[in-house]
């Protein structure tokens, strides 16, 4: 059936009172990183209301569980994965940000102006209840799914909080795919919001920190010390001179231009000669560029600064993802089928989105990617003003959503 003609036959059937409930229930878990069980619990409760097979839940670490299930489709047609993260960022200052209104709770859903409001509503919790309303209207139309849908909800996949962050969750459950313990799907859409675009690309990065060490002293005799920040300043020179010759490399059509960002610094010493200083920076990487390769250039860059031979520097990477040192850029053929009709079904409920686009973040596609899986992100929200105190999620964008990706799960062209 065409996307359109099968649209138009949905709409009339989306509750969306109980969409929206269902997004104020699962906005209403705090569920920021390391708390996700609670939000979990209710996402088991929603497969099972949706008779899906073999609703599981099982921690990727002690009390952190991811929950994953099955529904059933044409054994002929594409299976396709639903995938997204349970976990939020922090609420902190969203309550003094909004003393004395009604969103005053980052965990209330409030609904102001024709937007749900709170932490976690675009990022992502609009994606997980979009998959599963989806689901729920073509039950309710008595439209069977075209293939097999698997859902997949996994903790653990934002950072922030100390020790977490590293997408322990979502390796977890690539790995039971990789083991043959869960059915590779044919095609995976994460959850991510996009405003109803496909997010076909993605950028990699790296996360390092700097620690350049030298030696105190006294300010009076300062030939006694070795002055780390002045070190850090040929490394921060070192440092933007590789930034800019990689801003002035190729550019990616989707993604655009590599380069490092310089996010902090951290020296000095109580009136004497500063022993130590410290730099963190983020490396943008394009797709097709290794994060090894990256890493070596780095690394040259800095220990090829003009530094005083007594001074010692240590680079630290915390930020493994996919990669023992961060994400892996990735990129989909936008002109794949499954891209192609999930573009089309979403422009049949959107006509102004469904746009292939680069994803101005990194995210977990690349554990599918590496498989062997195309993936792609799509769900409603803007990733402009997620982890902000202004973070809500247009309802009439939540609704368009349920209505494209149903289409899609339809099999609709």
């Amino acid at each position: 059936m065409r996307a359109q003609e099968l649209t138009t036959k949905l709409e009339p059937m989306l509750d969306m009172p109980a969409a929206i409930a269902l997004l104020r229930r699962v906005v209403g878990c705090d569920s920021v990183t390391g708390k996700e069980v609670g939000v979990a619990a209710v996402l088991a409760e929603e497969l099972r209301g949706l008779g899906a097979d073999g609703v599981t839940s099982r921690d990727f670490l002690p009390g952190r569980p991811n929950v994953w299930a099955r529904r059933s489709g044409n054994s002929g047609s594409p299976h396709v994965l639903l995938v997204g993260h349970t976990d939020t960022v922090h609420a902190k200052g969203w309550g003094e940000r909004w003393a004395g209104t009604e969103r005053e709770n980052p965990f209330g859903g409030a609904i102001v102006d024709g937007d749900l409001w709170g932490r976690g509503a675009a990022d992502l919790k609009a994606g997980l209840c979009t998959a599963i309303e989806a689901v729920r209207l073509l039950d309710r139309a008595g439209v069977p799914l075209a293939g097999p849908v698997t859902f997949a909800f996994v903790g653990d996949e934002e950072s922030g909080e100390p020790g977490m962050g590293i997408s322990a969750g979502m390796r977890a459950f690539a790995g039971m795919i990789e083991a043959g313990e869960i059915a590779k799907p044919d095609f995976a859409i994460y959850l991510e919001p996009t405003q109803l675009d496909v997010y076909v690309a993605q950028m990699g990065f790296f996360i390092a920190d700097v620690a350049v060490s030298g030696r105190s002293a006294y300010f009076g005799v300062p030939q006694l010390g070795v002055d780390a920040l002045k070190a850090a300043h040929s490394v921060l020179s070192a440092l933007w001179v590789h930034s800019m010759a990689l801003e002035a490399g190729p550019e990616h059509a989707l993604v655009g231009r590599s380069f490092l960002l310089v996010t902090g610094i951290n020296g000095g010493g109580y009136i004497a000669v500063p022993g130590a200083c410290s730099l963190s920076l983020i490396r943008k990487l394009r797709p097709g560029e290794s994060l090894d390769e990256a890493r070596a250039a780095l690394e040259n860059a800095v220990r090829g600064a003009a530094v005083d031979p007594s001074i010692s520097i240590a680079i630290h990477y915390p930020a493994g993802r996919d990669h023992e040192i961060g994400g892996t850029p990735t990129e989909v053929d936008p002109s794949l089928p499954h891209v192609r009709r999930l573009t089309s079904c979403i422009a049949a409920s959107a006509p102004r989105r469904a746009r292939a686009l680069g994803a101005p973040f990194w995210s977990e596609a690349p554990f599918l990617t590496r498989l062997g899986v195309p993936t792609v992100y799509f769900a409603p929200g803007d990733i402009r003003i997620c982890h902000t105190l202004e973070e809500r999620v247009p309802i009439d964008e939540y609704r368009r959503g349920i209505l494209g990706l149903a289409a899609f799960l339809a099999g609709a062209e």
